[in-house]
């Protein structure tokens, strides 16, 4: 059993915990809060959960082994960078960390201390993009793609009152591509490698950050366009182009509908795609795979593959955010 600490009380940690339980494979064993009445209230629903106002007594708990973030994006390297001295495994929300220098450095010293970091971008583990991946023809074949990822946040309305939420600050590295974008890069390199360029043209709202944007990845034979954004509502699918036809989904962060349309023949063929009630259950059992076989040279191997393909999409996002003139207060340390 994978015994399980958890840093943010917000709604994406009921989440996870909940996708976590469903598993069978973790049990939740403590929260950390700043106030003890927000821990409380976040652990009563989860039976025995031991409480934590500051962060050496709760990465000073023997017994927890397991750490999943989902503080505020700028925080996330710090108290990362705690619990793996505390030898514990990390799962870091999804973005894991500002900078390449942050994410090199955590990469090194979870090595070091021989212990798991896993990003928890749940949309690289889930059944269907592991579908579409494999249906994917040569890249030679590909002539294009267009993902999009673009919500209408309630804290928006913040901004509009003067106001800067955590996920609209350049203090917590916010923005639109940080937290909605991401998923688009990850689709992007999972499925086609590390671009040659990478472009990012956004529309900076009040707070200095992307509130809407479109990226560019220049591939050898194709482009890939990337819109995202956190101030407006799209109802596009995303799609990529072949040869012989068009590959549509309903999205690229949760595929849950696939087709494609066969131009030669003019048919629309229905892809058969198993999506979970919970999106973050796979994403769970993935890592509980790894962490509870920590000598399975399989295992291993895909272990690996997380970690390099973490570490790209965080050089994209970096770079397609600087090309926009997006500054973290992480880049200037």
């Amino acid at each position: 059993m994978i015994h399980l600490g958890i840093i943010g009380t917000n709604w994406i940690s009921h989440q996870f915990v909940k996708a976590a339980l469903e598993t069978n494979r973790y049990d939740l064993t403590a929260v950390y809060s700043r106030k003890l009445e927000t821990a409380q209230e976040f652990g009563n629903e989860y039976g025995d959960v031991e409480y934590a106002t500051d962060l050496k007594t709760f990465f000073g708990i023997a017994h927890m082994d397991t750490v999943y973030i989902a503080s505020p994006n700028s925080l996330h390297f710090e108290q990362a960078k705690q619990g793996i001295l505390a030898g514990k495994n990390i799962i870091v929300e999804k973005p894991a960390f500002s900078t390449p220098e942050e994410m090199a450095e955590i990469i090194e010293l979870a090595n070091r201390k021989k212990v798991f970091f896993f990003e928890a971008a749940r949309n690289i583990h889930e059944k269907s993009f592991k579908k579409i991946g494999d249906l994917l023809p040569l890249k030679n074949q590909i002539i294009g793609a267009n993902f999009t990822y673009t919500k209408y946040s309630s804290r928006y309305d913040q901004v509009l009152d003067g106001q800067e939420p955590n996920i609209f600050s350049p203090h917590f590295s916010g923005g639109a591509l940080a937290d909605l974008g991401v998923y688009l890069v990850y689709a992007a390199v999972g499925w086609f490698g590390m671009p040659n360029e990478s472009h990012y043209f956004a529309r900076k709202i009040p707070t200095n950050v992307d509130g809407i944007g479109t990226a560019i990845l220049r591939y050898d034979l194709f482009d890939v366009t990337l819109q995202t954004g956190k101030n407006a509502d799209s109802f596009l699918d995303s799609e990529i182009y072949f040869d012989g036809g068009t590959l549509i989904l309903d999205g690229v962060n949760a595929i849950s509908k696939a087709e494609f349309h066969d131009r030669n023949h003019q048919e629309r063929d229905i892809i058969s795609l198993t999506t979970e009630e919970n999106p973050m259950v796979e994403e769970a059992r993935d890592f509980a795979d790894v962490l509870e076989n920590p000598n399975d040279p399989t295992m291993g191997v895909r272990y690996e593959e997380w970690v390099e393909l973490s570490r790209n999409v965080n050089k994209v996002l970096t770079t397609l955010r600087k090309s926009a003139g997006i500054i973290f207060d992480a880049d200037k340390e």
